[in-house]
C-alpha cells in the first residue's frame, strides 16, 4: 500500500486532492473590517454567533470585503478613495495578491464574484472625468486585471450579483469626487444616482432612476433576495429637514418603490442609511449617525420595529433573523434580543459581508 506522502500526491496529480475550503478557515459565517485598539487595521472573520473567527492584518482602513464563492480567500477593499485591495489566504493570513487601481482611478470599498468565483469585479471611479468604471479581474490566474466597463452611471459604490448568476446590480451614487480633494462632494446640484444592472460581459441590461424630487438621493448599498428583489440603501445629499425616504425596493422589469414611514421615524436615520440586509421577508437597515436600525416587512413595505444603538452599522441576514455589528465594537448576533450579544475589543467599520450559506437569506 502506498504512504500518505505518495497518496496525495498521486491524488494531486489527478486533480483530486481535497481542496481548501472555507472550514479550513474556521468556517466563518461572515467578514468585517476593524481597527485594532492599538490603532492598526484588520480584517476579521466572525461565526454565526458573534465570536471571532481569524484577525488578519491589512495596511490601512477597509471598509468591505468580497468572499470567494470557493475558497476560503477574501478581498478586503480600501476605504474610499483608496486604491488597493488585498486578497488574504483566510487560513493563513498569508496575502495572496494585491490590487493596485489603474492609473486615475480608485476603488470604492466593495466588489463582487462571478458564481465560479473565476472573475471578481470592483467599482471604480475614473475620476479625471468622473465616469463610474467596473473593474475585472482574472481570480483564477493571481488575479491579473482583464479589463473594465462602464458601470451605468457616476460614483458606482456597492454591487451584488444577481442569484440567477447572469448579471450585476451596481449601485451607482451620483457624487462626482476626486482625490485631490478628498471626500468633497462635486456635483451636488446636477447629482444623479441610479441602479444599473450589467451583464458579466459589460452590456447595460437594465436601469431603474429616483423621481426628480429625489434627485439629491444618493444610492449606496445593496442587499439581495433569492428571488432577486434588490433593496437599496440611500444617503440624502439636501436639506435634512426634508427626510426623504431612505429605502427602496426593485425587482427587475418593474418601477422602483419607496418604503416610506412616518416623519419622526425617516428623522431617526439622520438622512444616512449605512447598510441594508434581506433575511427571508424582513429587510434591516442601520445608520451609524442616527444610532438607529429599523426593521420591515419587505411584501407590505412597512416598518415593523427598530432599536438604538450607538454607531451601528454592519448588518447581514442571519438564522435568526439579522446580526449587527457596532464601531463600539458589540456584536448582537440576534437583533432584537441581548441574549448572545458579543463586545470585542475591535471598532467594527461599515459592514458585514456573508460567507458562503453562513447568513441565512
Amino acid at each position: 500500500m502506498p504512504d500518505r506522502r505518495t497518496f496525495l500526491a498521486g491524488m494531486l496529480a489527478a486533480g483530486l486532492a481535497p481542496k481548501p475550503s472555507w472550514a479550513d478557515a474556521g468556517s466563518p459565517a461572515y467578514l468585517s473590517a476593524a481597527m485594532a485598539p492599538d490603532g492598526s487595521f484588520v480584517l476579521c472573520g466572525l461565526s454565526a454567533k458573534g465570536d471571532i473567527a481569524f484577525k488578519l492584518p491589512l495596511p490601512a482602513r477597509g471598509h468591505a470585503a468580497a468572499a470567494h464563492p470557493k475558497r476560503p480567500e477574501a478581498v478586503a477593499f480600501a476605504r474610499r478613495p483608496g486604491t488597493f485591495a488585498i486578497v488574504l489566504d483566510c487560513r493563513s493570513g498569508a496575502e495572496i495578491a494585491r490590487l493596485a487601481a489603474p492609473e486615475g482611478r480608485h476603488f470604492y470599498g466593495h466588489g463582487a464574484f462571478s458564481p465560479d468565483g473565476d472573475l471578481l469585479f470592483t467599482t471604480e471611479n475614473a475620476f479625471e472625468d468622473a465616469r463610474g468604471m467596473i473593474g475585472v479581474w482574472d481570480a483564477s490566474n493571481g488575479y491579473q486585471r482583464l479589463g473594465d466597463f462602464p458601470s451605468g452611471g457616476v460614483g458606482p459604490h456597492d454591487i451584488r450579483l444577481m442569484p440567477d448568476g447572469t448579471a450585476l446590480v451596481v449601485a451607482n451614487g451620483g457624487i462626482e469626487t476626486h482625490p485631490e480633494t478628498g471626500r468633497a462632494k462635486l456635483n451636488l446640484p446636477t447629482m444623479r444616482s441610479n441602479l444599473s444592472y450589467v451583464s458579466l460581459d459589460g452590456r447595460i441590461v437594465e436601469q431603474a432612476d429616483l423621481d426628480d424630487t429625489l434627485q439629491k438621493n444618493s444610492i449606496r448599498h445593496l442587499a439581495v433576495s433569492p428571488g432577486g428583489i434588490v433593496a437599496f440603501a440611500m444617503q440624502w445629499q439636501g436639506d435634512l429637514a426634508a427626510h426623504p425616504p431612505l429605502l427602496g425596493l426593485h425587482a427587475p422589469g418593474a418601477p422602483a418603490r419607496l418604503i416610506e414611514t412616518e416623519r419622526h421615524d425617516t428623522a431617526q436615520m439622520a438622512g444616512y442609511v449605512g447598510s441594508v440586509a434581506i433575511s427571508q421577508d424582513r429587510l434591516a437597515a442601520t445608520s451609524p449617525r442616527g444610532g438607529t436600525l429599523q426593521m420591515f416587512d419587505v411584501p407590505a413595505r412597512g416598518l415593523t420595529g427598530q432599536l438604538k444603538i450607538e454607531d451601528v452599522c454592519g448588518v447581514a441576514p442571519a438564522s435568526s433573523g439579522f446580526i449587527a455589528t457596532s464601531g463600539l465594537g458589540l456584536v448582537a448576533p440576534n437583533v432584537g434580543s441581548p441574549r448572545g450579544a458579543r463586545t470585542h475589543v475591535v471598532k467594527w467599520d461599515n459592514h458585514l459581508v456573508v460567507v458562503g450559506c453562513g447568513g441565512a437569506a
